[in-house]
């Protein structure tokens, strides 16, 4: 298949680009790298072995730039990463949010049908579940109250693409919610690279590790969890890649509308993964314990044996190699992408 990758110069974009092609897909790129540098693309390119990956820098709010994108090229198949994505900015900038993140997918799957590309596969996230009604997470657990613009984004999208798969059964919508990706390619030459203070915990993790940030601060330890630390269900970056791979096996039998969990089904606390990183690397990670944050959940872990008995897709990396491939990231580069 030929598929249209936005955001693809992103975290997740760049490794799922590589399972793609490996996969003996080829894509095209449109990324406005807000949050993403044409050195990532550059390097997966050098991963996958090949001169260059077609790159259109693009905002997929462009309606015309999207028009002639899509004049230039017939796809098969969307996988649409593009969004704004930090939760602490969402509630700071709502309105650019809900202008960026719907906004932007209304235009282009309004492209897109008008071009005869009607299958998509969403970054959703496990946020839509909110405060989760079941644990582990199924699919079929309902949608909760989000509690940031960011997540009420994923979720909205995801209802205007399940409309609009209802209102044209010519439509094949996917739906992927992600737990929480950490990692790295394993030659440690791509990794995630975060704008300013990271707002997730591993490149956090990371960045202590290496000296440029005094100590991991840790919300909460009085969760009623094992070590009273907020407990999650992380993803090697890699495993999520192959996962968009899986679910074009969905969109090739013409699925209609799915939705499929993303994660390991295993949960670690914020202190497991630390110690965890300690243990592999033989690094010393220092943390002080902060008040918990609005909004954060105790525990959040997915069951996610649909992708496994759908799309034959599981989880195959282990907390020892999310921290490995985090730290051989972040080793290499200190200061990410921009030493090069």
């Amino acid at each position: 298949m030929k598929i249209l990758v936005t955001g693809g110069a992103g975290f997740i974009g760049t490794h799922t680009l590589i399972e793609l092609y490996r996969a003996g897909h080829t894509a095209v790129v449109v990324d406005n790298l807000s949050n993403s540098c044409h050195e990532a693309l550059r390097r997966t390119a050098e991963i996958i072995g090949v001169d260059g990956i077609p790159f259109y820098e693009c905002d997929i709010c462009d309606r015309i730039r999207l028009e002639l994108l899509f004049c230039d090229h017939q796809f098969d198949a969307c996988i649409h990463f593009a969004g704004k994505k930090a939760v602490g900015e969402s509630v700071e900038m709502p309105w650019e949010y809900y202008d960026n993140n719907i906004g932007g997918t209304l235009t282009l799957v309004d492209v897109m049908r008008r071009h005869g590309c009607r299958n998509i596969i969403f970054s959703s996230s496990a946020t839509v579940y909110g405060e989760p009604a079941e644990m582990p997470i199924t699919e079929a657990c309902p949608k909760g109250v989000c509690t940031n613009p960011y997540g009420w984004t994923k979720s909205m999208i995801e209802q205007i693409l399940a409309d609009m798969q209802r209102a044209d059964p010519q439509w094949n919508v996917v739906l992927l919610r992600y737990f929480n990706p950490v990692g790295a390619h394993p030659s440690g030459r791509i990794g995630e690279d975060p704008n300013g203070t990271p707002n997730n915990l591993m490149p956090y993790i990371t960045q202590v590790a290496v000296g440029k940030r005094a100590e991991l601060g840790v919300f909460g330890d009085d969760y009623p969890t094992p070590d009273g630390t907020g407990v999650r269900d992380y993803i090697h970056v890699v495993d999520l890649a192959a996962g968009h791979v899986s679910a074009l096996q969905a969109i090739g039998r013409g699925c209609g509308l799915e939705v499929y969990n993303l994660g390991t089904g295993h949960g670690y606390s914020v202190l497991d993964m630390v110690k965890a990183f300690e243990r592999v690397n033989g690094v010393h990670v220092p943390y002080a314990i902060k008040p918990r944050r609005a909004g954060d959940v105790a525990t959040c872990y997915s069951d996610p044996s649909k992708a496994l008995r759908e799309l034959g897709w599981q989880a195959r990396l282990g907390i020892d190699d999310m921290v490995r491939d985090s730290w051989n990231w972040q080793r290499q580069n200190p200061d990410g992408f921009a030493a090069d």
